[in-house]
């Protein structure tokens, strides 16, 4: 589970606003906090699927690739294509 702040479109967020799909898929990659993701570091699908209240259910196509990165308080940036629209802060683990 993650708190996902979705970037304005001012901000260089999606031009549409948040997604309205009761599933988004985009990527993902993992790095430092605070540091922008580059273009050749490892990228992996994300499903973000809202729950409500800024609360998303987190899940990947490929979860074993993604498993050991993952941690309470680790922040993912959900990117389309190279850019970063929304960050996600993984809250709970199940």
């Amino acid at each position: 589970m993650a708190v996902v702040r979705w970037k304005s479109a001012e901000e260089g967020g999606r031009e549409s606003g948040p997604p309205t799909a009761s599933v988004y898929a985009a990527t993902t990659t993992f790095v430092e906090r605070g540091v922008q993701p580059s273009a050749d570091a490892v990228h992996l699908s994300i499903l973000l699927q809202e729950m409500g209240d800024g609360l998303y259910a987190v899940d990947f196509l490929v979860r074993e690739l993604a498993a050991a990165y993952l941690k309470v308080g680790g922040e993912l940036p959900v990117m389309e294509g190279p850019k970063v629209v929304a960050t996600a802060m993984i809250v709970e683990m199940r």
